[in-house]
């Protein structure tokens, strides 16, 4: 009914053939794979690389099949999350050449899914935002139909330090902003990669939108945070969110995970649910790292078969 994978970007300092070897061995179903440029990362958890769609070669998609093919693992989509709306123009259209790459290699490598953000100028308003996401978004949309693949975003706001602020550097934050963007582009291959996590920690319920977005949510992350409630009296909603919020693996923090799993069972998704690591306290070593998945996987079990 759901398949249970990871985020590949917790296991960066492995490559291709090993995160799949990891997944096979510990009973998981799949793993988005991080698809950035090769070089230095922007942010934590960014600019891995497990597959490199600017050099990628039909000898490299044979590996890659026949390695899914070997372990009983498939891809449940490709990862790549810059800011395609970065104020810095040449620096966007860097990012959206990029993700056209991670949507082309997509779909030679039959993949059905892209996962990215929709990007934000900080400075600017919503309705700002707005107004460019309706002059970018539709070509890359355009190139997701021509290539039949779909577009998962993410709804993480991107807003956590001050580089960040104030608006953060991801749009598509809420329900009010996903029912505007999916009234500017229609399209049936535009959607979420929906994680719990981030509607927690802006005070907003995690499972309703289930409900609402059905139809809109083509992958899952599995992420937990946990809300320090007195930092919060103390700082205010106003504050750098990690001022008062943990990321934590799934179970360890406020997520409502019975709530979540019986919403997305009862809308009746069918499709990857992927554990993502961003948990700090299981960062002390590649032990560690690998604890994060086994743990958060045996917790998770008991929603899924």
């Amino acid at each position: 009914m759901l398949d249970l994978g990871f985020v590949s970007a917790i296991l960066a300092e492995k490559n291709f053939t090993e995160v799949i070897e990891f997944a096979s061995e510990n009973q998981f179903k799949c793993v988005e794979m991080m698809c950035w440029p090769k070089g230095k990362a922007e942010r934590r958890y960014a600019g891995v690389t497990h597959i490199d769609v600017d050099n990628i070669t039909e000898t490299e998609i044979s590996h890659i099949k026949a390695s899914l093919e070997m372990n009983n693992i498939y891809i449940s989509g490709l990862g790549y999350y810059p800011n395609p709306l970065d104020p810095d123009k040449k620096q966007a259209e860097i990012f959206i050449e990029h993700i056209r790459k991670v949507i082309k290699t997509a779909a030679k490598l039959k993949i059905p899914v892209v996962n990215t953000f929709i990007g934000r100028d900080p400075s600017k308003t919503t309705e700002e935002n707005l107004i460019s996401f309706k002059s970018v978004w539709p070509g890359i949309v355009k190139t997701a139909e021509e290539n039949n693949v779909k577009i998962g975003i993410e709804n993480c706001p991107m807003f956590f330090t001050k580089d960040e602020w104030p608006g953060g550097k991801n749009l598509a934050i809420s329900p009010a902003v996903w029912e505007k963007m999916f009234e500017i582009i229609p399209s049936s291959a535009f959607g979420l990669n929906y994680d719990p996590s981030h509607m927690v920690w802006m005070q907003m319920n995690e499972v309703k939108p289930i409900y609402e977005f059905r139809e809109r949510i083509f992958h899952v992350h599995l992420k937990d945070v946990k809300i320090d409630r007195e930092k919060l009296d103390r700082v205010g909603i106003m504050a750098y969110p990690l001022d008062y919020h943990t990321p934590k693996i799934p179970g360890l923090g406020d997520v409502d995970w019975r709530g979540f799993f019986s919403a997305l069972t009862s809308v009746r998704y069918r499709g990857p649910v992927c554990i993502e690591v961003e948990d700090k306290a299981f960062e002390g070593s590649p032990k560690d790292i690998e604890a994060a998945l086994i743990t958060s996987r045996n917790f998770i079990k008991q929603f899924i078969a």
